[in-house]
């Protein structure tokens, strides 16, 4: 089954002389429970891509469906519920509150979704454990290292079950070894419990464990390679 259903995307930023194509037409769907990766060079349209298909910006032209849900028709309210409800992120550059300890970054989504503080406290610890840094829940991001503040900012993504996660040069900012325990980590939650994975990535080697790469090229998708 397809979660999601992108149709003649295309992306304009400008008008006139200074407007810019940057999406130039892409077809792409994404299975339920599959692990896409999208690859290109800088200025090949993936991030943007990704922000389309994560609901984050709007396309010019075409059509996203998501979960059945066509994300076009969506009032800017209905969007933001959407996303919090439906989907996860993680950004490259973590985006955790620097004055909240781990357990409320987590907690937050949570609380906007609804659950009671004492829900979303055990459901936060539970997604902590789950990325393997129990004990942890009290530090501040800046008491911890790059890998265990994306590491977090997984646990927040994933603590209320999104469909879809959606992680966006996650390992951008890391060294080698944490860039690869992320990685494992997405492709743990992926295979584990089944968790729909869409990534940017310029690593091939971050990439290797998905199921397709999507890979782009001047605004267009050039090729899609299948790895399972």
């Amino acid at each position: 089954m397809d979660i999601i259903k992108a149709t003649n995307i295309h992306r304009k930023f400008g008008t006139g002389d200074l407007e810019a194509h940057i999406l130039k037409g892409i077809d792409v769907t994404v299975r339920q429970g599959e692990f896409v990766a999208i690859m290109g060079k800088s200025g090949a349209g993936k991030s943007t891509l990704m922000y389309q298909l994560s609901v984050l910006d709007d396309p010019t032209d075409g059509t996203i469906i998501i979960n059945g849900t066509d994300v076009g028709t969506l009032s800017e309210s209905e969007s933001t519920a959407f996303r919090l409800n439906t989907l996860g992120y993680v950004f490259q550059n973590y985006a955790l509150v620097p004055d909240l300890s781990a357990e409320e970054n987590v907690m937050l989504p949570l609380l906007m979704r609804g659950y009671t503080w004492a829900e979303s406290k055990s459901m936060a610890c539970v997604a902590i454990d789950g990325v393997g840094l129990a004990g942890k829940y009290t530090n501040l991001p800046a008491e911890l290292s790059g890998g265990e503040q994306q590491r977090i900012s997984i646990a927040r993504a994933v603590a209320g079950k999104p469909k879809i996660l959606f992680a966006d040069e996650p390992t951008a900012n890391l060294d080698t070894v944490s860039g690869t325990q992320v990685i494992d980590l997405i492709a743990d939650l992926n295979r584990t419990d089944k968790q729909t994975v869409v990534m940017v990535t310029h690593e091939r080697e971050y990439a290797m464990g998905c199921d397709r790469i999507i890979h782009m090229e001047d605004g267009l998708v050039t090729n899609i390679e299948q790895l399972k």
